[in-house]
């Protein structure tokens, strides 16, 4: 059985770029790995940052992998009931942006971030959904998409094939005390699985390397398991087990055939926050 891992950094964004920069250092001092960033096109509805690009090409050119990651990581909708509210208010603050999405909003959404990385000339080929909440409707897109993989807390999932991984994620909380406490039994827990499974995620958030505990023992456990098994980008992973087939690549310096640029965000339910998601 093949033994990977790949380190995933969540929420790349100007905003936390600085962060995500000191994540990047911890992880070079563990070891010269590649590592997946998940870039997020209007962070918050931030505006553009020339600069923080040029960054990310740099990195790409150095074997990184750039990923989808949301367009605004924003989840303005109402829950619509307990449950609902515990998921996209508790299990996260407002910016689990696919959750509860109709096809077309989800829709629009990944056209304007797929369009966003053909016009810097990125090559695409996944999407992680901010706190992996996927509504049915998100899910629709996404097989209907030529991305090649998408991931959950608890998977790896290949689109055009409709299959699937299983791949437990080391995952850190670090909005309060109480979060920090609780995520190191549970990543204990988690990684009784790692034996068993052929792919363990590393899934960083930016200020997982701004507390010294939790920075401690995440590159510990990174540098245990880097003598068993080989770093990868989530991209070339998916690559491995599912290879993929002859058919038109996603934003490999084209249009993909499903990209129609002309697109309207006034559709979209929401469109007073839409219409500020298309300014640049």
């Amino acid at each position: 059985m093949t033994r990977l891992l790949s380190v995933v950094i969540h929420d790349v964004a100007p905003a936390n770029w600085a962060a995500c920069q000191r994540l990047l250092q911890a992880v070079a001092e563990v070891a010269d790995i590649p590592t997946t960033l998940l870039v997020v096109p209007r962070f918050h509805l931030h505006a553009r940052q020339v600069a923080f690009e040029n960054q990310l090409s740099h990195l790409l050119s150095s074997g990184h992998e750039l990923a989808l990651h949301g367009y605004t990581h924003l989840d303005p909708g109402e829950p619509r009931d307990w449950i609902d509210h515990i998921k996209r208010r508790l299990y996260t603050d407002g910016e689990g942006e696919f959750s509860a999405l109709s096809t077309s909003e989800a829709e629009l959404r990944l056209r304007a971030g797929s369009r966003w990385f053909e016009q810097r000339g990125w090559p695409l080929h996944g999407f992680v959904a901010p706190a992996w909440l996927l509504s049915p409707g998100s899910w629709e897109v996404l097989h209907a998409s030529t991305l090649r993989y998408t991931t959950t807390l608890s998977a790896v999932h290949a689109l055009p094939q409709r299959q699937h991984l299983r791949s437990s994620a080391l995952v850190f909380s670090t909005r309060s005390r109480w979060r920090r406490v609780v995520s190191e039994p549970r990543n204990h827990w988690v990684s009784l699985w790692w034996r068993t499974q052929p792919l363990v995620r590393f899934e960083l958030h930016p200020h997982d390397a701004d507390h010294p505990r939790i920075r401690r023992l995440w590159m510990r456990k990174l540098a245990a398991l880097l003598h068993e098994r080989r770093a990868i980008t989530l991209a070339d992973a998916v690559d491995e087990w599912w290879p993929p087939q002859p058919g038109p690549a996603v934003c490999q310096g084209g249009k993909p055939d499903w990209l129609d640029t002309t697109i309207d965000f006034t559709r979209t339910s929401h469109a007073d926050r839409a219409s500020q998601m298309v300014q640049r």
